[in-house]
């Protein structure tokens, strides 16, 4: 799966930056980051369009320059760029996460993660949240949903924690592929699955959904109609400022509020089914 990355140059930067990010944040793209002049965005390219931006009101305002350009970001081996830059994920002393060329931890717990070409190394903000929040989470003898899992690094750490099953589920092949070998890396085992919600055929008593702001909205209906009364789910992959919407949707669909946190402006959130 190729991705396209726009590249913003937002003048003046703020409010600029800030207005846009909200603007596009109701188009497909998977995920932002901003950079010093400006703002990137990735959208799948099967997604992206000749139209994309025309009802992007900012682009056409007198008060802001913003310019862009775009490319095409070929498959990356994971691997290779890791192992130039990786350093192993530390959640206090209880979590490790590391790839096979690091040397075992004295922590509780010990993932090895070969990313490939898929993401979910606990070095994003989202992913180490609810990595983070997970190790509170009571896992014992649940039956529990990585949904967009990536890696699997967030099932695997449900497994390792007492988990009686885990359904692992992503769009990418690639994802499904690294997953399962993730799996036997961690003595594992998992039911990896290739698609969407569609895909959800089973209930659970814990989701994880870390995947971004516009499919969480979209399925949230499916999640919860999947999540046992008294599961819990947690959601990540989207900004502070859309966690109100990301609430209301929940209200909507039977899920109550729990708590929240927060890192570099990623927000990771918990609820239980009604």
């Amino acid at each position: 799966m190729k991705y396209i990355e726009y590249k913003f140059e937002v003048h003046p930067l703020q409010p600029g930056r800030d207005i846009l990010l909200a603007e596009l944040g109701e188009l497909p793209f998977e995920s932002f980051e901003d950079h010093e002049k400006g703002l990137l965005g990735y959208i799948i390219e099967s997604e992206d369009r000749k139209d994309l931006l025309n009802e992007v009101s900012i682009l056409k305002s007198d008060e802001f320059q913003i310019v862009h350009t775009k490319s095409t970001i070929e498959q990356v081996n994971w691997n290779e760029e890791w192992e130039k830059n990786f350093h192993p994920i530390h959640i206090d002393t209880r979590c490790t996460i590391r790839t096979p060329f690091h040397s075992k931890t004295k922590a509780d717990i010990d993932i090895i993660i070969e990313p490939k070409m898929s993401f979910g190394t606990g070095h994003h903000a989202t992913t180490y949240q609810i990595s983070e929040m997970l190790l509170e989470e009571d896992c014992e003898n649940k039956r529990v949903l990585d949904m967009g899992c990536g890696t699997g690094v967030l099932g695997i750490l449900t497994d390792i924690r007492g988990a009686t099953s885990v359904d692992y589920i992503d769009i990418d092949t690639w994802c499904v592929e690294n997953t399962e070998e993730n799996l036997e890396r961690n003595s594992c085992k998992g039911n990896v699955i290739l698609g969407g919600s569609d895909k959800i055929e089973k209930n659970y008593d814990l989701i994880l959904a870390n995947i971004n702001r516009n499919i969480l909205l979209e399925d949230m209906s499916t999640y919860s109609a999947h999540l046992v009364s008294g599961g819990a789910i947690y959601f990540s992959g989207f900004y502070e400022e859309d966690l109100e919407l990301i609430e209301k949707e929940a209200s909507r669909n039977e899920l109550t509020f729990v708590k929240h946190q927060t890192k570099d402006n990623w927000v990771a959130v918990k609820f239980t089914k009604n």
